[in-house]
């Protein structure tokens, strides 16, 4: 009887215990039950648990033309003493150098994980043509979208940044719904961003590994994105490629905070008017607002899933035309060859990456971990 009575009392404790918490989760890895200041995601990659993490397996990259394509295999991704790496590699290795301006690639496959998982921007079949190559580097892009989304938390990822010329790692947050329209109406969170060019300069100014930013992506069209007024960089002289840093959001039903290593980089904090007056996309009078029946955080009010990748390159402006580099970069962003001529300079940016040295660790984007707490 008495321990029964110990048993009765435990329950009563831990559930009394638990404090209801606003943040709201799905997923196969939710957890059902949400507790404020619970952890309710985690991994320290002692393993590499691909039912958290599902490939992309696309030529489309992110929409910004970029050199490589993603896929699944252990070239580019895995895990190694508690650390997850995320590694280009070329092409050319697998197929041989002339196959980029004449083979064809459908990276349709027949099984659930093989399956092109972005058939936008030709994302699933290419050919090569000797003006046009196909996607010179394979790298790796996972994402929680099947295994865990969340409104509203604390998110902490240990990370350090990969160098190496044209290098562009992500850790970033999507909407697991699109619930106000395609990309931008319904948000975009870029935890981190930074540049492999370990001396890379933009108008006198340092963007390569020394610089690693943060920024949110809304609005009601592509052309109408009110990023610049939600964008912050940070720099370190040592390089975000020289240790490992914790990036960190807390994103509430009032504000959304960035911080690196626990000082605080930028933060939005959105009057009545949400972030269409932030955006200032209420000058325009005959727009229609598409966050007019969420919350003032609208987009922001919704589930996102957790997303990181290492892309190449791209013409989208990331990597601006004029910069000054050890070697020039090899592409201009208008031109209609930009990967063929990026694959043409090979000999500038290859020895950068030391892809032979210590498996390729200085080219990789490394994470240590990756946490999530409930608010």
């Amino acid at each position: 009887m008495w321990l029964l009575l110990v048993g009765v009392l435990s329950v009563i404790s831990v559930t009394k215990a638990c404090t209801p918490s606003i943040t709201t989760v799905s997923g196969t890895h939710a957890p059902v039950t949400v507790c404020s200041g619970a952890l309710i995601f985690a991994d320290d990659f002692e393993e590499f648990d691909l039912e958290k993490w599902q490939h992309e397996n696309t030529f489309a990259g992110g929409g910004n033309w970029e050199f490589q394509y993603y896929s699944n295999n252990r070239t580019n991704s895995f895990t190694h003493s508690g650390i997850l790496f995320i590694r280009p590699s070329l092409t050319a290795d697998q197929f041989g150098s002339a196959f980029l301006s004449r083979g064809h690639l459908n990276i349709e496959g027949g099984a659930p994980a093989d399956r092109c998982t972005n058939p936008q921007w030709y994302g699933c079949e290419r050919t090569g043509t000797v003006t046009h190559v196909l996607n010179p580097i394979k790298s790796a892009r996972v994402r929680t979208v099947n295994s865990f989304s969340f409104r509203y938390g604390r998110v902490e990822v240990r990370a350090k940044m990969p160098a190496g010329d044209w290098l562009w790692p992500a850790i970033w947050l999507m909407p697991a719904f699109n619930s106000y329209g395609t990309w931008p109406s319904s948000g975009e969170i870029d935890l981190v961003e930074s540049r492999g060019n370990r001396n890379m300069f933009h108008n006198g100014v340092h963007i390569g590994t020394q610089e690693a930013g943060s920024t949110l992506h809304y609005g009601p069209y592509p052309e109408l994105n009110g990023w610049e007024r939600a964008h912050w960089i940070r720099r370190n002289s040592a390089g975000y490629n020289s240790a490992f840093h914790r990036y960190q959001l807390e994103w509430t039903p009032d504000f959304l905070r960035f911080s690196i290593d626990d000082v605080e980089l930028g933060r939005v904090t959105p009057g009545n008017g949400g972030f269409w007056e932030h955006g200032g996309f209420n000058r325009f009078p005959n727009l229609l607002n598409p966050w007019r029946y969420g919350t003032k955080m609208a987009p922001f009010d919704q589930k996102f899933y957790i997303i990181m990748n290492l892309a190449v390159g791209g013409t989208n402006g990331f990597f601006p035309d004029g910069v000054q580099n050890p070697v020039p970069k090899p592409w201009w962003n208008g031109s209609p060859a930009a990967t063929t001529d990026f694959w043409n300079g090979q000999a500038g940016w290859l020895p950068t990456w030391n892809l032979n040295s210590n498996d390729g660790q200085d080219a990789s984007l490394q994470v240590d971990y990756v946490r999530v707490w409930a608010l």
